[in-house]
């Protein structure tokens, strides 16, 4: 499988989700942040699997939530570059490297 790494304005993105969904039901942020992991499994197994959001951008839907794994396929490595609320601030995390 293909090693990653995370942006960290990403790994910022998915501590404050999981809170939330904690904050909401004892056990759901736990819930939340291995479905995010599965996800991530996916996309090391697959990584042209995500339709391209860009040049060198793909994403992902984590299942049960209203969040996308966005990522890019460096050489060596996936980075994912966000964990995105489908629905706010579209197209907020372009400017990341």
């Amino acid at each position: 499988m293909i090693p990653y790494t995370f942006h960290p304005d990403a790994e910022t993105e998915l501590a404050e989700a999981a809170l939330f969904y904690e904050s909401r039901m004892s056990g759901l942020g736990r819930f939340f942040a291995a479905e995010v992991e599965r996800t991530i499994a996916l996309v090391r197994e697959y990584p042209e699997a995500g339709p391209a959001v860009g040049p060198k951008r793909r994403h992902v839907l984590v299942a049960r939530f209203p969040y996308s794994i966005v990522y890019r396929h460096d050489p060596d490595a996936i980075v994912i570059v966000a964990v995105a609320h489908q629905r706010r601030r579209p197209g907020y995390w372009r400017r990341r490297k």
